[in-house]
């Protein structure tokens, strides 16, 4: 039924996206040689070139469109990050439209009702996708078209089912309550949710609620319980749906590889490998570079009032584990005392750490302490946007501790990241922090790091005397 509703969701943007992409070139050559936004010095060409190209554009730009992946529904997609894909699609899409027409000997078109049409298509596009959603949204948080779902298991997995269902209230999912045998859960509310009963009260509360839909959310130690609920519902003619418990084994975008015919399942694949690396490297390097040169006047000020402070070093070096589990040094002004880690072992950073220099306040407070990581970017140790370094003495802690942990190192660290963005910074949960940084990981997109970029700057401006 997920699938079913997506697809219906997609058509509608796809119709969407060639509607729009049919009005805008009309909108262009009107705009251009009727209301003329600018002179007009070569004549009015006829119009009906520009109409031939409609039905080119009408498939170039959809497909273009696919290959951004703006048919592809990701969790807790923003506005921004479609917004940002739909740009990207339309300029590549106007690239090959443009290029396309150079080969095109029979008739000269013009390249500024080209920019205009990209301009406006661009505009045309997100506007109608997000008014799609909007209507989608309205309907179904009106109760129109809505099902009914039961989860059993009132554990994290279940809750975080029950959270994916409510960010996504335009699929039409109305949530009515766990099942759940852990006594201390029972006749309680979870994150708003009641527990409704035991699993042995499956068929009294399915016919009391009028449940569509049962979604079983148990750990892998529950298998048997498991099996008994898929034939239990499978008689009330339910549809049923297991949620697998991947994340004590997390996985990043499983992806079937074909040996001579025998299907192998890949379990590290994911979206931050081959051309989208060399992507997100040169944005590294680019924006480490800009970085540098816009903050190059604040260097000298810096390590002059550190020298003056104590007359220490003024950059602290740490080793920190990276990319593929190897360790670099991580570069950073000094902000506490030099003594601060006399004893030779590893401390947690503390709100209020006493260790912290005068100086050092006011440069963790506006985040300039991290400046010197641009060049650990520039070195590749690092990215802009990545989960943050750990000592490697709290990797090895963490690590057996939490199995999947080490997954964050598939990718460089970064400067920022989706946990911190989100508030997960300092003396905050490492699990939260770490589904965090695996969700990013799974779910990197060019987007997504211009998003946390621009999320962290707001953050800074929002939260400034905070740390």
């Amino acid at each position: 039924m997920i699938t079913r509703r997506r697809q219906i969701q997609v058509m509608l943007q796809l119709v969407g996206d060639i509607l729009a992409t049919a009005l805008s070139l009309g909108l262009a050559y009107w705009l251009r040689f009727d209301v003329e936004i600018l002179p007009i010095t070569k004549g009015i060409p006829p119009v009906t070139p520009y109409l031939r190209l409609i039905p080119v554009v009408m498939v170039l730009f959809p497909v273009v469109f696919y290959f951004q992946g703006l048919y592809q529904r990701r969790r807790a997609r923003s506005r921004f990050d479609e917004a940002i894909r739909a740009f990207v699609g339309v300029v590549l899409a106007t690239a090959v439209l443009t290029g396309g027409l150079t080969f095109y000997r029979e008739f000269s078109y013009s390249r500024l009702v080209l920019g205009i049409f990209a301009a406006v298509d661009f505009v045309m596009v997100v506007l109608v996708r997000w008014a799609i959603a909007s209507l989608l949204k309205r309907i179904r948080r009106s109760g129109g078209n809505l099902q009914n779902v039961l989860v059993v298991g009132a554990g994290e997995l279940g809750r975080q089912v029950v959270g994916r269902l409510q960010e996504h209230r335009e699929f039409g999912f109305r949530v009515v309550g766990f099942l759940d045998d852990d006594p201390g859960k029972q006749q309680r509310r979870i994150d708003g949710i009641p527990v409704l009963g035991t699993t042995q009260e499956l068929a009294s509360v399915v016919a009391g609620r009028q449940v569509d839909q049962v979604l079983i959310a148990l750990p892998l130690s529950s298998h048997a319980k498991t099996v008994r609920l898929i034939r239990e519902a499978a008689q009330l003619l339910l549809e049923v749906k297991v949620v697998p418990d991947l994340l004590q084994y997390y996985v990043l975008r499983a992806g079937v590889e074909d040996l001579d015919g025998i299907p192998i399942i890949n379990l590290t694949q994911m979206p931050l490998e081959g051309f989208n690396r060399l992507v997100k490297r040169l944005l590294d390097v680019t924006g480490a570079l800009t970085g540098l040169i816009l903050t190059a006047p604040l260097w000298p000020v810096i390590a002059l009032l550190i020298k003056r402070e104590d007359g220490g070093p003024v950059f602290f070096r740490q080793p920190r584990m990276g990319l593929d589990g190897h360790s670099f040094e991580i570069l950073k002004f000094r902000s506490m005392r030099m003594d601060a880690e006399a004893d030779g072992k590893a401390h947690w950073t503390r709100n209020k750490d006493p260790r912290v220099t005068r100086i050092g306040k006011l440069l963790r407070r506006t985040n300039l302490d991290e400046l010197p990581q641009l060049i650990n970017i520039l070195r590749g140790d690092m990215s802009l946007v990545g989960p943050r370094p750990e000592q490697p003495e709290f990797v090895e802690r963490f690590r057996n501790r939490y199995p999947e942990y080490m997954a964050r190192h598939r990718v460089r660290a970064g400067l920022t990241g989706w946990a911190q963005v989100n508030g997960l910074r300092g003396d905050t949960s490492i699990r939260k922090r770490m589904a965090a940084d695996l969700y990013y990981i799974e779910n990197w997109s060019l987007a997504l790091d211009l998003r946390i970029i621009w999320l962290t700057f707001l953050s800074l401006w929002i939260h400034r005397g905070k740390r």
